[in-house]
């Protein structure tokens, strides 16, 4: 899957392992990109859903997001970046035409 970042900032820092582990600390570098390798090396994001860190799309105000768990209650945030974005028939997002996401970042999502 194509991998984007919604800035130059965040690709840094998501690029960077030394950078990683300052910020978020050894472990949840490391789950960053466990998470980042298994979402390149998919075809597409219906790949994920049975990989550990159980990917899901978010409700309310952040609908149009998809989580993966990192350590509870982080979880890393991204979007499809697909143009115009893939929706089945009933409006849900399409898992399996999504090839391009772009990363928001990582974030406590019930806070």
């Amino acid at each position: 899957m194509e991998i984007d970042f919604d800035s130059p900032k965040l690709e840094k820092l998501f690029n960077s392992h030394k950078d990683l582990v300052r910020k978020y600390g050894d472990r949840m570098a490391g789950l960053i990109r466990r998470r980042l390798d298994d979402l390149d090396a998919a075809d597409n994001l219906e790949h994920i859903r049975n990989l550990p860190g159980r990917c899901h799309e978010l409700h309310g105000d952040k609908k149009t997001l998809l989580s993966i768990d990192l350590i509870h209650p982080q979880r890393l945030i991204f979007k499809s970046n697909d143009s115009p974005i893939p929706t089945k028939p009933d409006g849900g997002l399409d898992w399996q035409k999504v090839t391009k996401i772009t990363v928001i970042g990582i974030e406590d999502t019930h806070a």
